[in-house]
């Protein structure tokens, strides 16, 4: 049947996916993503910086972990920092560490995240989000490979290869002034685009299947089947959160659901892309932030999380397209 040959496939693609490491979201037979861990297969044993672009939810860090994990550096740690989460003093003070006394609050000497990186990598996360004083330190730290931590004199040097994230046009960002051009080929050493789910609809069946196994599993529930119906319904939803709505939908349809199949009605598709003519991707982000916003009972700090943004870009999307509670 349909569900075996799946399966398998699924199977035979994830075993090649853990030869590079466990990530779900890098299965799938559609060339966009063949692409990709061809080109992780090929960036991974050198110590060049990556830039990693695509959309929300598309699964950049899960690459970002790939690279690490096949690299050279895979004994030593991978240290994640999300950019656009943090001020630009609470940035400086996560990537180059404090001294004790540094500022009100800093009661002892702490590590930065380039110093936790030592023979390992860091993985900076929103990296276009990061103001223009914290561009001119970052470069430094990249041409030196090494830095000074807030409040000291002493130079501490650090061995790291950097991966960064974006969901960003950087490169029209550095025609507008607002992104270092040094900077930008200093990290842009190879480009990795990791393609939005509505650009790999072959892959949905596959990831259906995967994130079906993963909760039935957690939740010690039989293996459930799909609905035909239901299916069709994926292969023709934009999914403007790509893989995270996708795994979303799947958990949440296991925990509603009470038979032995995954009914249409079990999945929590959005209705205004469903029952509306949306072509736009502005359309489809502003019914997904909204549907978001409504699960967190309109959260900005939770919403920011669960949609990978920091609250200042939340808040403008609110107001860019005139969402209300």
């Amino acid at each position: 049947s349909q569900q075996i040959i799946l399966t398998r496939e699924n199977e035979t693609l994830k075993s090649r996916v853990d030869s590079l490491t466990s990530v779900e979201d890098l299965i799938g037979k559609s060339e966009g993503i063949q692409t990709v861990l061809r080109e992780i297969e090929s960036v991974a044993p050198t110590n060049s910086s990556v830039i990693i672009t695509g959309e929300s939810g598309t699964g950049k860090e899960l690459v970002a972990r790939a690279i690490h994990a096949n690299s050279q550096r895979k004994f030593y740690p991978m240290v994640s920092v999300h950019c656009g989460a943090l001020t630009e003093s609470l940035l400086e003070s996560e990537l180059f560490g404090h001294e004790k006394g540094a500022f009100t609050g800093a009661l002892y000497n702490r590590k930065g995240r380039f110093e936790m990186a030592d023979s390992g990598t860091i993985f900076l996360d929103e990296i276009a989000t990061i103001s223009t004083k914290m561009q001119i330190e970052l470069l430094r730290v990249l041409e030196t490979k090494s830095f000074v931590r807030v409040g000291g004199n002493k130079e501490i040097s650090s061995d790291f290869r950097v991966i960064c994230a974006t969901n960003k046009d950087l490169k029209k960002m550095v025609e507008e002034g607002t992104f270092r051009e040094d900077l930008y080929y200093r990290l842009n050493v190879m480009n990795i685009h990791v393609p939005p789910l509505r650009e790999r609809k072959d892959d949905i069946p596959l990831l259906v299947n995967y994130f079906i196994s993963k909760y039935c599993t957690s939740m010690n529930k039989p293996l459930l089947t799909i609905e035909p119906a239901a299916l069709k319904r994926m292969l023709d939803y934009p999914f403007p959160g790509n893989i995270r709505e996708l795994e979303n939908m799947i958990e949440r349809a296991i925990v509603v659901g009470n038979s032995k199949r995954i009914m249409l009605k079990d999945l929590p598709f959005n209705k205004e892309l469903i029952d509306s003519d949306v072509e736009s991707l502005e359309d489809f982000e502003k019914a997904f932030v909204l549907q978001i916003l409504n699960k967190y009972n309109w959260n900005i700090s939770r919403t920011a999380q669960a949609l990978k943004v920091d609250r200042v870009t939340l808040y403008n999307k609110i107001k860019k397209y005139g969402l209300k509670d």
